[in-house]
């Protein structure tokens, strides 16, 4: 009697637990709607009206141009560089594998910093090629603008594509294509007509996840100076002080990016398909078609050109500046920045993993609806813009602070780094969730039954049997969490206690002021820290093709 009423207990608990672990998650999302209600009709539309005769059409227009812009360009350079690598050999080729990969580590905002003191009017090119053909105007035209913009992101976003095309491809591709080979097809047609439709929707899922990282981008568009929905979020809640039109638009950016997540989930579930259909097309190994001649050079350059333009010659812009300028360097300060930087990412990517355990656990052992739904909800947080999540987060602060002028919430989210762990939480648990459960699917749950015979139950399994077969796991997923709060910058820049720069802010400051020799050296530390993820996962990929 007794053990089945401490049971109902813990079984209570343990929803309540989850209960309030998804309505901490979902405040954001939440408020940001609910902010609509607390305006009332009348003053929602006239918002609307006033921002339809004003900024609307630029944010909205800006916007949809970048998107589309971002999307071709990914597409085109993610997906030549994944053909090249996946179906046909040449030498150089284990190299380019994992260097595609290296643009991974570099923050889109570092890339324009680069680019921009590289290419501006007064910078070293335009400078000598003013002086070489006695010109006195620009050379080249202004970077710092939509176009710009686009370029820099499909630079740093198109890993996304090249990694996802070059997994469904590497799968059964080759196969497929010897079979064509083998009835007659030519390349061309055994190209467009097999590898392509193969990798179609690993390559819409790329570009789904490339342009919601396009949405919730803030610095390129910010130091560009475009007039993007996230630019205008910040725009109205920090210099106009209207928290009404930050919500509204901020309402616009969040419906974009769940069409781009529903876009993004439909695709993976059609490449799940693909790749079990296709897994059953063929056993014998086919090795890639081997190039000659001008085909290698035409390779080399599908590949090279990337791997320059995203990795190799931002790291060059930014080391340039740096070593001009080494006597401004200011080594105790940047000492004191990558503390901050190192204690919000270890214990945002402990507590995000730490969540993660738990759900997972609880799902594992039993897949009730409150537990689902939390885990359904975490995995949707990644998706979330920084600048939603700010403007989710702020809102409640200030409806408490009218109601309860001295219950010491606003201190508390603004003036610590609660606010701002909890942002991250939010947005950055859905990669430790995801790590996570992707250890635990490769646990029998035989191993869980044997425990249970055995007397371990509860979280003595989790303790005795799970957890020693998910460190691996469990660190991976913290070092990803970890590297992920390091580059952010959206929520970091509103939410960060006083006095408590981080690398990514104090980037972002410095090349603002056009101080882009000082702004270097934490740009350049971060893509450091980005490396490490890049290398693994370049490690992993090359343990499974091999």
């Amino acid at each position: 009697m007794k053990s089945s009423f401490f049971s109902m207990l813990a079984a209570q608990l343990r929803q309540t637990l989850f209960m309030l672990l998804t309505a901490a998650f979902m405040l954001p999302v939440l408020a940001v709607f609910a902010s609509w209600g607390s305006i009332g009709e009348t003053g929602s539309l006239q918002i609307l009206r006033e921002m339809a005769q004003t900024v609307l059409p630029d944010y909205v227009g800006t916007t949809l141009i970048l998107c589309v812009a971002v999307a071709f360009g990914v597409v085109a350079v993610g997906l030549s560089a994944a053909v090249a690598v996946t179906l046909f050999d040449f030498p150089g080729r284990r190299f380019f594998e994992w260097a595609l990969l290296l643009p991974l580590a570099m923050p889109a905002y570092v890339v324009a910093y680069a680019y921009t003191d590289f290419l501006q009017f007064s910078g070293p090119l335009q400078n000598a090629l003013r002086a070489g053909l006695s010109l006195e105007g620009r050379v080249f035209p202004e970077i710092r603008n939509t176009a710009g913009a686009a370029w820099v992101f499909t630079f740093s976003l198109y890993p996304y594509v090249y990694l996802l095309v070059r997994t469904a491809l590497g799968e059964n591709a080759s196969q497929l294509m010897e079979a064509a080979r083998l009835l007659g097809a030519p390349m061309r047609r055994r190209i467009t007509q097999v590898a392509l439709p193969l990798a179609r929707p690993a390559l819409a899922a790329g570009v789904a996840l490339a342009l919601m990282e396009t949405l919730a981008d803030y610095g390129v568009s910010s130091y560009f100076g475009i007039q993007t929905f996230t630019a205008g979020i910040y725009k109205a809640w920090l210099s106009m002080d209207n928290r009404a039109a930050a919500a509204q638009l901020a309402t616009m950016l969040l419906v974009l990016v769940a069409l781009l997540l529903w876009l993004e989930r439909r695709a993976q579930r059609r490449l799940r398909f693909t790749a079990a259909r296709g897994a059953r097309a063929g056993s014998a190994e086919a090795r890639p078609l081997g190039l000659r001649g001008r085909s290698v050079a035409l390779a080399w350059l599908v590949c090279g050109v990337p791997t320059l333009m995203g990795f190799v010659l931002p790291v060059l812009f930014m080391l340039r500046p740096m070593l001009a300028d080494w006597s401004l360097l200011s080594w105790g300060q940047f000492l004191g920045w990558s503390w901050n930087s190192l204690r919000l990412g270890g214990i945002s990517a402990a507590l995000a993993v730490a969540l993660a355990l738990l759900l997972a656990f609880g799902l594992r052992s039993r897949p009730d609806g409150s537990t689902r739904l939390a885990v359904q909800l975490v995995s949707l947080g990644y998706a979330v813009p920084g600048a939603v999540i700010v403007v989710g987060l702020l809102l409640p602060v200030g409806w408490i602070q009218l109601t309860l002028p001295n219950s010491g919430v606003g201190y508390l989210l603004t003036a610590t780094s609660v606010g701002l762990v909890w942002a991250y939480l939010v947005r950055f648990c859905a990669v430790a969730l995801q790590s996570v459960q992707g250890g635990y699917a490769r646990i029998p749950p035989s191993f869980d039954d044997s425990a249970r015979l055995l007397g371990a139950r509860g979280w003595s399994l989790m303790r005795r049997v799970h957890w020693p077969l998910l460190k691996r796991t469990s660190a991976a997923a913290a070092l990803l969490v970890f590297v992920d709060v390091m580059k952010e910058l959206p929520a970091t820049m509103v939410l960060r206690p006083f006095d408590s720069d981080t690398l990514a802010v104090v980037a972002y400051q410095l090349a603002r002021d056009e101080r882009l020799g000082e702004a270097a050296l934490p740009s350049l530390a971060l893509v450091l820290v980005g490396l490490i993820p890049v290398v693994l996962l370049s490690r992993t990929l090359r343990r499974r093709s091999a």
